[in-house]
């Protein structure tokens, strides 16, 4: 059995008086330890022994020497203790909640996820019990009750599959079970690349993804529909008792924001977000740079700053809007309520669906405005890359879900005029 190893006293002068450290060296590395206030006083020659009875609390030589031996073999028990742990945990492997942990601060601090995003991951690697929620129903922990303990390198391709199975039989959709999926090799894939987790592989990568229906086709107002959703805001249809003057106020502000969602197509975050230097009523943009994410001002979804045309019909509805008493400063919210501050996005797609149903419209979401203004420039004719940028998409592939709005008939036309050929006297030859 190994000994201890043998610590030497030093005094060290304190503000009001002396005291004994412990220094000695384990496994290589310098330990410095204070014992306690030294019975002691400074002379020309030296530290001497104070005269009289050792006071309690305090030390003499002898008995710093006793406590400096205890220390020694307090922290060695420590450190041996700590060894043995995390031996009997390299030997047992590290397990999936572990690397949970340490993935989901990565994601935070390194990669700098949205609070929405860490939201949606907690959520879905919450513990058993926790009351996350995702849209009306609750997280029950099923990825922890299945995962947690488990060892990550011996954690298989059929167990994720088996916990798959559990979440689709819980009645949730193909999306849900392959959103649960990709968080689970999300989690996994920073195992593997991380050398002390000893995962040689993912296995849920070779998991059975849900098929998910096709996209039905995007569904937007017109123009008509826009202006009649803006108007049972603004004369409080949505409301069931007479409206007070700040109230009317809020309904006015309401009916404008509507008008800029559908105009300018911004996401409800980036509407949430905008400040009046934001708008630039001269050069006819609006500079898009933030969004509220989880009830926190952040990036983009993209993380990009982009430029967005300002068509008549929203400039009206900002300048309108530029007319009230208070709250128009340029760093100063667009959108805000009676104090100056963020509005609640929950409340107000509340008071969206019920003017929607006041005024007989559609039962179309809140972000549908988005996907209208899309749409309508769409059927316009604008390119589809114009339209990615400005309604900042990262991949064209989502802008081209918006192809749909353009007449068949205008198609047709153009595609007509690409076969013919470029000089008649070429169809007789």
């Amino acid at each position: 059995m190994s000994t201890n190893p043998s610590a030497s006293i030093i005094i060290v002068e304190g503000r009001d008086t002396p005291y004994f450290e412990a220094k000695f060296r384990y496994e290589g590395r310098q330990v410095k330890r204070r014992i306690g206030p030294a019975w002691l006083q400074r002379l020309p020659d030296g530290w001497r022994p104070r005269r009289g009875r050792i006071q309690e609390g305090f030390y003499d030589e002898r008995r710093a020497h006793v406590a400096a031996a205890e220390i020694v073999a307090a922290y060695v028990a420590d450190a041996r203790e700590v060894d043995r742990v995390e031996r009997e945990r390299r030997e047992a492997g590290v397990t999936f909640r572990e690397i949970t942990h340490e993935y989901l601060d990565w994601l935070e601090k390194v990669k700098g996820a949205k609070p929405s995003t860490m939201r949606d991951h907690r959520s879905t690697l919450a513990e058993p019990g926790t009351a996350y929620r995702r849209g009306r129903g609750t997280i029950n922990g099923h990825v922890m009750a299945a995962l947690g303990d488990r060892p990550a390198s011996k954690i298989t391709t059929r167990e994720v599959n088996a916990l798959l199975t559990k979440v689709s039989d819980t009645g949730a959709s193909p999306s849900t079970v392959n959103k649960f999926r990709a968080v689970i090799v999300s989690v996994l894939n920073y195992g593997a690349k991380e050398d002390t987790f000893g995962l040689e592989s993912n296995p849920a990568l070779l998991t059975d993804k849900r098929r998910e229906p096709d996209r039905a086709p995007l569904v937007f107002y017109s123009p008509e529909e826009i202006e009649a959703l803006a108007r049972a805001l603004a004369e409080g249809l949505h409301r069931e008792l007479d409206a007070d003057e700040a109230e009317r106020a809020d309904d006015a502000q309401d009916s404008e924001f509507v008008r800029v969602a559908a105009y300018a197509g911004l996401r409800l975050g980036e509407l949430l977000a905008l400040r009046w230097r934001d708008v630039n009523f001269a050069g006819h943009a609006l500079t898009i740079s933030r969004a509220m994410s989880d009830g926190i001002e952040s990036s983009t979804k993209s993380g990009r700053v982009r430029r967005v045309p300002l068509p008549d019909q929203a400039a009206a509805a900002l300048d309108r809007l530029s007319k009230r008493e208070n709250f128009i400063g340029e760093n100063e919210l667009v959108f805000c309520n009676a104090l100056g501050r963020h509005l609640d996005g929950s409340a107000l797609r509340r008071r969206f669906k019920r003017a929607r149903d006041a005024a007989g419209l559609r039962p179309l979401r809140f972000h549908d405005l988005r996907h209208t203004y899309g749409s309508l420039l769409a059927a316009a004719g604008v390119d589809l890359v114009t339209i990615q940028a400005v309604m900042g998409h990262s991949a064209l592939a989502t802008t081209g879900r918006y192809l749909h709005a353009r007449p068949a008939s205008e198609q047709a036309e153009t595609f007509t005029r690409a076969f013919e050929p470029a000089s008649p006297e070429l169809v007789s030859a």
